[in-house]
């Protein structure tokens, strides 16, 4: 999901949510959906509680549709909506957001490139700060001075984070795990260097149309503002070709990979493709996961790992659901001579975990967890705007923030059990190993790569 960077806000809407949340009885925000004329699709949570107003677009547009050759064409795009629009220069457009004292923010993931907005809602500074996040999104210049800074800034900073043991695991796990798949593809210096101007303007052009366009809205307008401020948003934005979602992405097969790197810690990343963001088992994978390694020191990862044998500081699980299949993952870090014995525990604990799903007393622990914590999702408008937004992008129920604690309280330990015993399997998991080399007894080898990250 992207995310904002913002001061925690409590208002008394989101507070009866909270409240709410905590027992499946009762209601939490009530979500108004409706098309507006340009063709984007709405959805709106008021909130009087203080004089802000909280706006977030989202296109599909994502990095999946990155041309092979040119990975990170879509971030890019997206990072340089606010160097110059229309009439406007980086400047001015900075100076503009400081005299409203509106925040605009946004990123880039593999399905939605999104711009944010945080705004006072009295009338003069919203109007003013809709316009300008709507001359931002329709026209932008994309100066080619702003690019060749911003690109070689992107370069540069890649280039470092290419050392690390850490982002080599993470980029091959990637490439692995969605192999010849749009989530495969990797930035490399070399594909930021083929980005040109034209490329941001044309990939503006064919992907960010009203029709693409999903606008949450939350805060301290009445519905008739919010339409105006959805329409004024889109209106200037073209008609585009409806979005094509990416393919379901390939069985994978159990491989192991060791990337050499002189780090004493070697980076062990664990996983395969999980779950989509609709998908029959995500309460029942999301409910084990959090006994498996989604629940901190009380998870089976961490208790094997960390507590019974000191192998990690760290380990942990998660599902990431994206709108096709996203990544289950575990990860940790430990000492290179203890690799092999830290990923036989991890390994023996999954397989474990698949054969005999969670106790009565795990399970019960996790649902109570998740239901109890879910209104501290949801404790600032800003965190209810990702959770609007996410529902609205992906199309989702109107109540799933409703029935949330509901569906959680209903998964069983067969439903678990059979979820993960379907979903995750032994013989399609990837392993990657990046670094630890500095830590080898003399006794043993350097891994060998057997592949290594080239550029993916």
């Amino acid at each position: 999901m992207i995310t904002s960077i913002r001061p925690p806000i409590l208002p008394a809407l989101t507070l009866a949510g909270l409240l709410g949340l905590a027992s499946p009885a009762l209601a939490g925000p009530q979500i108004q959906h409706w098309m507006a004329p340009t063709g984007a699709r709405v959805h709106f949570v008021e909130s009087r509680a203080l004089p802000l107003v909280d706006i977030q677009v989202s296109f599909a547009a994502g990095t999946a549709l990155d041309p092979a050759d040119k990975a990170g064409l879509a971030s890019m795009t997206q990072a340089l909506l606010d160097a110059g629009a229309g009439d406007l220069d980086e400047q001015t457009i900075a100076d503009r957001k400081a005299d409203l004292g509106a925040q605009v923010r946004g990123g880039a993931d593999n399905d939605r490139a999104s711009l944010s907005l945080r705004s006072l809602s009295s009338s003069a500074e919203l109007d003013a700060a809709v316009e300008l996040v709507a001359t931002l999104l329709a026209r932008p210049s994309f100066p080619a001075d702003v690019l060749e800074r911003e690109r070689a800034r992107a370069i540069a900073g890649l280039r470092e984070a290419l050392t690390k043991p850490g982002t080599l695991a993470a980029r091959h796990f990637n490439a692995t795990l969605y192999a010849g798949h749009p989530y495969g593809n990797n930035t490399s210096p070399e594909s930021l260097a083929l980005i040109s101007r034209d490329d941001l303007a044309d990939f503006h052009r064919r992907h960010y149309g009203a029709n693409r366009a999903a606008v949450a809205i939350v805060g301290d307008v009445d519905r008739a503002t919010a339409e105006r401020i959805a329409i004024r948003l889109t209106e200037a934005l073209p008609q585009t070709e409806a979005a094509t979602p990416p393919p379901p992405p390939a069985t994978t097969r159990a491989q192991t990979f060791h990337i050499p790197h002189p780090s004493a810690q070697a980076h062990i990343l664990v996983g395969q493709p999980g779950m989509a963001r609709e998908d029959v088992d995500y309460f029942p994978l999301l409910v084990g996961n959090y006994v498996l390694g989604g629940g901190g020191f009380v998870s089976r990862l961490t208790r094997e790992v960390r507590e019974q044998r000191g192998f990690a500081y760290s380990v942990y699980s998660f599902l990431s659901p994206q709108q096709v299949a996203g990544p289950f993952q575990i990860g940790l870090q430990t000492r290179g001579s203890q690799t092999e014995a830290a990923l036989a525990v991890v390994r023996d604990t999954l397989n474990a975990f698949l054969a005999e799903g969670p106790s009565a007393e795990e399970l019960q622990a996790a649902k109570d967890n998740l239901i109890n914590g879910f209104g501290l999702r949801l404790d600032s408008n800003a965190k209810l705007l990702d959770h609007v937004a996410m529902i609205g992008f992906y199309g989702l129920a109107l109540d799933w923030l409703d029935t949330y604690p509901a569906q959680v309280a209903q998964v069983s330990l067969e439903a678990v059990r059979e979820a993960w015993q379907r979903r995750i399997r032994p013989d399609q998991l990837i392993t990657v190993i990046a670094g630890g080399d500095g830590d080898r007894t003399t006794n043993g080898s350097s891994p060998a790569a057997d592949a290594a990250d080239g550029g993916n």
